[in-house]
């Protein structure tokens, strides 16, 4: 098949890019290279199987043609993080939200067979229930997870109204190789790998036992695949989860070494763990990479975040106080 990845550059997307070409398939990326970065496919720079174009999917008329003859659509590309969304909310709607509904119009218009779309279990905020199923009521926290959803819900009525053959996979924590390593201030990974290399302590929020659902990119992936290939899965919105939760303290027990503890924030579940009861019981599909073999693959490629920033209390707590001011 000829399938379109946006965001392919970036962490997941590039893993993404590695299982459809692996697949047999030819691939077409779109990426402006913002967050995500054209050495995640270096490896692949000689497949005649890829395109990459480095353009913003927020420009409609540039991207459109792309999808001329496109089968499926894996719709990843987007801002992440809780405060540059909570700073530039403008910014992140813009990719999001108008994004995403240049993706969807592209795909109507060109009558894509199956788009799935990359959602995020950060809709449900702080939710009541664990495991957390998808029924939970939907409550944002700040504007990423809000635009995140209002992208879903764009994805849902265009399947509503236009028929067009979609999913939702909303995400738990993903973590594994090529995840983000500069920029803002982000997720726990990318800051504990790059202190681990500079033999820093690492910055533990509060007191280290909130637990998190962190689920490996190649799981992610294969999920994702299973449903596009799964016509049971249209119409449909599912966790992706590690059927398993894990606490910080465990995490920095594996990584090894010294730590420190910063202020708890507020907005952040002292849980996350997905209820994926329905993604197996629709398509069959289960996780299969172990919290344990995940931490050590991210540990043999450690050298991947050898220029990222190095984050300490001060500079945490610097990079995060817009988050203390308006997440009270």
């Amino acid at each position: 098949m000829k399938i379109l990845v946006t965001g392919g550059c970036g962490f997941i997307g590039s893993h993404m890019v590695d299982r459809l070409l692996n697949d047999g398939h030819d691939v077409v990326v779109l990426d402006n290279c913002s967050t995500g970065r054209l050495e995640n496919l270096e490896h692949q720079k000689e497949n005649t199987q890829l395109t990459v174009h480095v353009c913003d999917i927020a420009d409609y008329e540039i991207i459109e043609p792309y999808f001329k003859g496109v089968d499926r659509v894996f719709h990843i590309a987007a801002l992440a993080d809780i405060v540059p969304s909570i700073q530039e909310p403008l910014k992140y709607h813009r990719s999001n939200v108008d994004g995403t509904i240049n993706v969807l119009e592209a795909s109507r218009i060109h009558e894509i067979k199956h788009l799935i779309y990359a959602a995020s279990s950060s809709c449900y905020g702080i939710p009541e229930v664990y495991p957390t199923p998808e029924s939970t009521p939907i409550d944002p926290q700040y504007p990423y997870a809000l635009t995140k959803y209002l992208g879903e819900e764009y994805v849902m009525h265009y399947h509503k109204i236009y028929q067009l053959p979609v999913t939702s996979m909303r995400f738990f924590n993903v973590y594994g190789p090529r995840s983000r390593t500069s920029g803002t201030y982000g997720a726990v990974f990318g800051v504990f790998l790059a202190q681990k290399l500079a033999n820093k302590p690492y910055t533990i929020v509060g007191d280290g036992t909130q637990t998190r659902d962190y689920t490996y990119v190649t799981d992610v992936v294969d999920a994702c695949v299973s449903a596009s290939e799964n016509e049971k899965s249209i119409g449909e919105i599912f966790n992706v989860g590690s059927n398993n939760h894990y606490s910080v303290n465990r995490l920095v027990e594996l990584l090894g070494g010294e730590k420190i503890h910063i202020p708890k924030r507020p907005g952040e579940p002292d849980c996350t763990f997905a209820d994926t009861t329905k993604i197996k019981d629709v398509i069959g599909w289960s996780p299969s990479v172990s919290f344990e073999k995940g931490v050590q693959n991210m540990i043999d490629n450690i050298d991947y975040w050898r220029e990222a920033p190095v984050w300490d209390s001060n500079s945490i707590k610097d990079a995060t106080k817009d988050w203390f001011k308006y997440l009270k």
